[in-house]
């Protein structure tokens, strides 16, 4: 008999073998195969010089001596887990807040492929156009000029916005130049004499719709229902676009001043806002490597 002590994984078998009357079933828990099992506990056996299981047939039955340091063995590792536990680091969630168009358009559709990633932790998302108070979240993407004092701000890519309607409201009217687009009416947009000075078309006056909504959301939904032209975001509402919901009928497209950007706050502790920044100016190289700013 051995006076050393037998190997912890040998003793984590046994609890297995005990709790589970079965070496196969706890083959099947630890992950090896029945044999192994069978050769630790012969070995264990010599080592403590006691017989440690009876069979009676296909029947397993542990002896008194098995069961006694089984029930030891069992709450020596509730222990030893519990230690594990408390010195783990909890990794608090990320808190997120992003203005809504982006947020349901853009960024919903990719958190999968972020929470694919090892070691990524839970996300607080919420969509807001309003900043939140500093202390209620980790990281923001906002748009506007890159002027955000107290924050280490990346841009991610240029605002950008071009002419889109619903394929019945473009099938009323022959589109053959931007001009023609006048002739429609318009979703209340404030860049949209921008478009038309930048497409080289003097245009006079202009018939805007007279509900004039909140998000780009509403406006891409009232554009879906034939309501009027709006003025989108070929990069949000790109899905819009390959679903034929919607349908570009110019090529050109306005970009900035103003971009998407990431706000962090200067001297943040969560060790998972640079990396998330990272993983964001990946994705966005990825679609559009000339306007994506990394």
């Amino acid at each position: 008999m051995s006076k050393r002590l037998p190997s912890l994984e040998s003793l984590r078998i046994l609890e297995a073998c005990v709790r589970h009357a079965s070496f196969t079933r706890a083959a099947d828990e630890l992950n090896v195969t029945p044999a192994a099992i069978s050769l630790r506990v012969r070995n264990l056996e010599s080592e403590l010089g006691a017989k440690l299981f009876r069979r009676f047939g296909p029947r397993l039955e542990p002896t008194e001596a098995a069961l006694l340091l089984a029930g030891r063995v069992a709450e020596a590792l509730r222990l030893v887990q519990a230690a594990v536990a408390e010195c783990r680091v909890t990794v608090p969630p990320l808190r997120l807040t992003v203005v809504p168009s982006f947020a349901t358009r853009w960024l919903a559709p990719r958190l999968p492929r972020y929470h694919a990633l090892p070691g990524t932790p839970s996300m607080r998302v919420d969509a807001s156009s309003e900043l939140r108070a500093q202390d209620d979240f980790d990281v923001a993407i906002r748009t506007g000029l890159g002027e955000w004092p107290g924050f280490e701000v990346t841009p991610l890519t240029p605002i950008e916005a071009t002419p889109m309607l619903s394929p019945a409201l473009a099938a009323t009217l022959k589109l053959c130049s931007p001009a023609d687009l006048a002739k429609l009416p318009l979703l209340q947009h404030p860049d949209w004499r921008r478009w038309f000075r930048e497409a080289t078309v003097d245009v006079g006056r202009l018939y805007f719709c007279a509900s004039e909504f909140p998000t780009h959301e509403l406006d891409a939904a009232a554009a879906i229902q034939g309501a009027g032209v709006a003025l989108l975001s070929p990069l949000l509402f790109a899905s819009c676009l390959a679903e034929r919901k919607l349908v570009q009928p110019f090529a050109h497209v306005i970009r900035g001043p103003s971009w998407h950007c990431l706000l962090v706050k200067g001297g943040c502790t969560h060790p998972a806002a640079q990396g998330f920044r990272a993983w964001l100016q990946e994705e966005l190289q990825q679609l559009d490597p000339e306007s994506a700013r990394v």
